[in-house]
């Protein structure tokens, strides 16, 4: 499998498919299984500690099959919610070093 099998599913393009083969997710199955989460966390904390919202929404879409657009309100406002947790922890985190 490769990065071109991930561009097939919606809202994955070339940078998102080879970080995403970078940090072990090389097939449309295997994000479905580990997640838009899970495999946000892994570019962010591997290779983008930048990583945005619009990463994570993407990747979501992705595993649904989906544009981001089309995501239900209701799961934007939980990819919105986890993302500004996980900063604040981050942020908390950063103050602790």
């Amino acid at each position: 499998m490769s990065e071109s099998d991930l561009m097939s599913l919606p809202e994955i393009g070339a940078v998102t498919a080879k970080q995403l083969v970078t940090v072990g997710i090389d097939t449309p199955a295997v994000l479905r299984t580990v997640g838009s989460k899970e495999a946000f966390l892994r570019i962010r904390d591997q290779l983008d500690p930048g990583a945005c919202i619009a990463l994570l929404r993407g990747l979501e879409a992705a595993v649904q099959g989906v544009r981001a657009s089309d995501l239900e309100p209701q799961v934007k406002t939980d990819l919105n919610q986890w993302k500004k947790d996980l900063d604040r922890d981050s942020e908390r985190l950063s103050h602790v070093e």
